[in-house]
């Protein structure tokens, strides 16, 4: 059989194969906790839900412009102008096929094969994935110092003749860290100095925790005009918890929207005309559903963070937002894949092995799960690495006995 090479470049999600992993173990019955998915428990607003449920009665769900029903944009234009003080018109908007779609029509539509693509270590899974299936380099950079949080200098330091773009996502996947306003302000300057484009990932934008506030990249660029590379990805997956209605959303120059949308346009003919309706709700809804997720995440977080600190060896930076915390377990196994794989196997607890984020030795966890999920995968994974915990376990009425040490 013949495979192209892009094609053989590309590898797995590893988050959507372990999602598939805990659904076969439940399947069977395993009593499986996934700490490893970035998917909230919570039910998406009954807003969007109603929307959805009257369209789907009338029948009339049909095809729609490929850049986004009148209604979705205008909704998406709102929402710029109330989180970001920024008004765009509708041809600086796409919507998409969740924000996954939105970037990777955005790099396909700027970049040629050789051209580079940055983003920071560590960074979400796709980005390295999604560049290579432009036939473009995927540049990411590690902070020198082994923290989240690398300085504009090591970013510039990287921009060569074929860079073309810069990525940021803050708060990040799979980190949870947020980067500082000030290197908002150096990255979205040195874009500008450049001439580059820079991707602001901002799908977690609303769920930050201890009182702060997201940087808005727009407050940072000296050019919004129509020649403006500043490009800015969001999304109602996360903050609205409707992960599986996929639409997403892009702001950009008009030209760049232009050619994003002739490309959705023969990838998809454009977002679900049912998915589109409900985001329309969601996002001109009652917002309560938001800070509701934000203070249960936040909770979780503490939560995770209190347990983790049982643990002998490991390294775990407190998350500013999101989903996830991504904790340094190399101290039991600098093979994040072993680890993780080892973790299914004796315990059944499901976690996303780091090197797919660009740093082994790390496993990211979600708090998206219960405080009971949560509580007792840490004490299951303690038990599997901890030399001097008890031999036995009991999961349900079922005795595990440890047997690796």
């Amino acid at each position: 059989m013949s495979i192209s090479l892009v094609g053989k470049s590309i590898g797995e999600s590893a988050t959507l194969k372990l999602n598939e992993t805990a659904a076969i173990l439940r399947a069977k019955g395993e009593p499986v906790i996934h700490l490893g998915g970035g998917e909230p428990k919570t039910k998406p607003p009954i807003d969007a839900l109603v929307a959805a449920a009257g369209l789907l009665n009338s029948g009339e769900i049909r095809y729609t412009p490929a850049a986004g029903i009148p209604a979705l944009k205008q909704a998406i234009i709102r929402y710029t102008d109330e989180f970001y003080d920024r008004t765009v018109e509708t041809g600086n908007v796409i919507a998409s096929g969740g924000a996954k779609q939105a970037v990777m029509v955005c790099l396909q539509a700027i970049l040629n094969p050789q051209d580079e693509v940055i983003f920071p270590v560590p960074y979400w899974v796709s980005y390295p994935e999604m560049v290579k299936l432009c036939g473009a380099v995927p540049v990411p950079v590690r902070a020198a110092d082994g923290s989240f949080h690398p300085r504009i200098q090591e970013i510039e330091r990287n921009v060569t003749s074929y860079t073309k773009a810069v990525i940021i996502n803050s708060p990040n996947n799979p980190s949870g860290v947020m980067y500082a306003d000030e290197f908002i302000k150096d990255v979205v300057e040195l874009c500008e100095d450049r001439g580059v484009y820079l991707i602001m990932d901002d799908i977690y934008h609303r769920l930050v925790f201890d009182g702060k506030k997201a940087a808005n990249c727009y407050r940072y660029a000296r050019d919004l005009s129509e020649n403006s590379k500043l490009v800015v990805i969001n999304g109602v997956s996360k903050q609205y918890a409707m992960t599986g209605f996929r639409i997403g959303w892009a702001i950009a120059n008009r030209k760049l929207i232009k050619v994003m949308t002739n490309i959705q346009g023969h990838q998809t003919s454009g977002p679900s005309a049912l998915c589109q309706h409900a985001a329309v709700a969601a996002l001109n809804g009652i917002q309560s559903s938001v800070e509701s997720l934000r203070l249960t995440l936040e909770n979780n977080r503490n939560v995770m963070m209190a347990r983790l600190e049982s643990f002998d060896g490991i390294k775990a930076t407190k998350p500013d937002g999101t989903f996830y915390c991504f904790v340094d377990f190399s101290h039991y196994n600098k093979d994040s894949t072993k680890l993780a794989q080892f973790l299914v196997e004796k315990v059944r607890v499901v976690t996303v092995p780091g090197v797919e984020f660009g740093m082994d030795g790390h496993l990211r966890l979600s708090t998206c799960g219960s405080i009971k999920d949560i509580t007792e995968g840490i004490e299951r994974m303690k038990w599997a690495l901890d030399p001097n915990a008890p031999n036995e376990l009991y999961i349900g009425d079922h005795k595990l006995v440890r047997d690796w040490m």
